[in-house]
């Protein structure tokens, strides 16, 4: 028979514990937060035992979910960048469903947590968005996979059976051709010398902050970072190339028009005491932040609603509009695949219809 419990965690959520003693069988555990489930679980289950389809691993019983966390975190080696999205994301499963046998985790228990994400209040004033309780469920489902293939402590993940929430559709924000005009003057006219080349850079080759903040002139550093995108500038070659970007692969970056001509006026003038291309004030061996002077130059161009990430998506935009096609695009901005790419295929259309007409033409002759 089974027996159900009503207890009561610190913070005064209430949660139920199930008990299914059967003569002849291993009794079985399971805890819950709403006693529905409890009841259903506690139904299923019996019913499952009496018919000889019910098995719960040993390991299962032994461990927590914090255990299993735990053990994940000191084995994984995050880096600082990884810790604080993945670590982030685990702590927090571990405040929510730590306490819990592996054993008695189920679907439903972990439905309960998404639920919980998804309708809480973020730092912006809004509910957390569908994309980020789904990273918050892909680095636990991980975890859980990790648990099953390598230490055997569970037969297999109780993540696969969740209904996923659906991820909204990829931001895109980019400057129209009048707000360029004043954003870049502004950047031009900023008090900071840096902010306008590192702008321009961005602009002309859609490399991400990171990558574009930790460019070394010429050749690698003795020290390159452990950590992030870094690259080197070579200006005879007139190109950039990242050793290291966000997906791991190296990338090379033309260097045309302007963005060449500012760096080449740059290294003429540029600090002795650092190799890097836009090195800090106070630190020349780190990169500058840059945040309060482009968000002045924000302010003066009067734009709103628009990130320096945004400079990577008006790139984009902008080889779209000009007839590139999305595995250019994806080539230029380093993605692996055309998934990331396909937000600016609407941008496109016009370079996909001169595309058919030219076969078209080819085919079976111009009118």
């Amino acid at each position: 028979m089974a027996n159900i419990r009503k207890r009561v965690k610190k913070d005064g959520v209430p949660y139920y514990t199930v008990q299914i003693r059967l003569k002849g069988y291993e009794p079985q555990s399971a805890t819950f937060g709403r006693l529905t489930d409890a009841k259903r679980w506690a139904a299923s289950t019996e019913s499952a035992i009496r018919e000889g389809r019910h098995f719960k691993t040993t390991e299962a019983k032994k461990h927590t979910v914090a255990e299993m966390i735990e053990r994940y975190l000191l084995s994984a080696g995050l880096t600082k960048t990884q810790d604080e999205h993945t670590g982030l994301h685990l702590r927090r499963w571990n405040e929510e469903i730590g306490y819990m046998m592996l054993s008695d985790v189920t679907a439903d228990t972990l439905t309960l947590v998404k639920d919980k994400l998804l309708n809480e209040t973020v730092r912006t004033g809004q509910k957390r968005s569908p994309t980020t309780a789904l990273r918050y469920m892909a680095s636990l489902s991980k975890v859980f996979n990790t648990a099953v293939k390598s230490w055997g402590w569970l037969e297999d993940s109780p993540m696969r059976n969740i209904e996923k929430p659906r991820a909204a559709k990829g931001r895109v924000r980019f400057l129209d051709d009048d707000e360029r005009e004043r954003l870049t003057k502004a950047c031009k006219e900023s008090l900071n010398p840096l902010l306008y080349p590192a702008f321009i850079l961005a602009l002309s080759t859609g490399m991400r902050q990171a990558e574009t903040m930790n460019l070394y002139w010429g050749k690698a550093p003795a020290n390159p970072p452990t950590e992030g995108a870094w690259g080197v500038v070579l200006l005879e070659q007139g190109c950039i190339i990242l050793h290291k970007t966000k997906n791991t692969e190296k990338r090379r970056i033309p260097l045309t028009c302007l963005a060449l001509q500012l760096l080449k006026d740059m290294s003429k003038v540029r600090r002795i005491d650092t190799p890097l291309v836009f090195p800090s004030h106070k630190n020349p061996l780190k990169p500058i932040d840059l945040k309060t002077p482009w968000l002045k130059a924000m302010a003066e161009a009067e734009i709103k609603g628009f990130t320096w990430h945004d400079i990577r998506h008006t790139t984009a935009s902008y080889l779209a509009m000009n007839g590139a096609s999305l595995a250019e695009i994806a080539e230029v901005l380093g993605h692996k695949t055309l998934q990331m790419v396909q937000r600016y295929a609407h941008l496109s259309d016009g370079h996909i219809t001169g595309v058919v007409e030219r076969m078209n033409n080819k085919l079976f002759g111009g009118g």
